[in-house]
């Protein structure tokens, strides 16, 4: 765990944030006050994270297919 003072935190801010994606950072103040910054984990996945499916079509089949319906224009 890294430990940062209060003016070490605001000079360094973009290198605190880096350093808190891999591990717990405490920031720690004049008063005795100690912070501790940690990165917030989101569970969200993009709408295009889907499970594929097992089918028997071959790729060959599809390129027919296309194929096929651009010869009926």
């Amino acid at each position: 765990m890294k430990v940062f003072t209060y003016s070490e935190a605001r000079q360094n801010l973009a290198r605190l944030l880096m350093i808190a994606q891999d591990e717990e950072v405490e920031i720690r103040r004049k008063d005795g006050s100690v912070f501790s910054l940690t990165p917030k984990r989101t569970k969200t996945k993009s709408p295009f994270d889907v499970a594929g499916i097992d089918t028997k079509v071959i790729t060959r089949d599809i390129l027919r297919a296309v194929d096929d319906s651009r010869k009926q224009e």
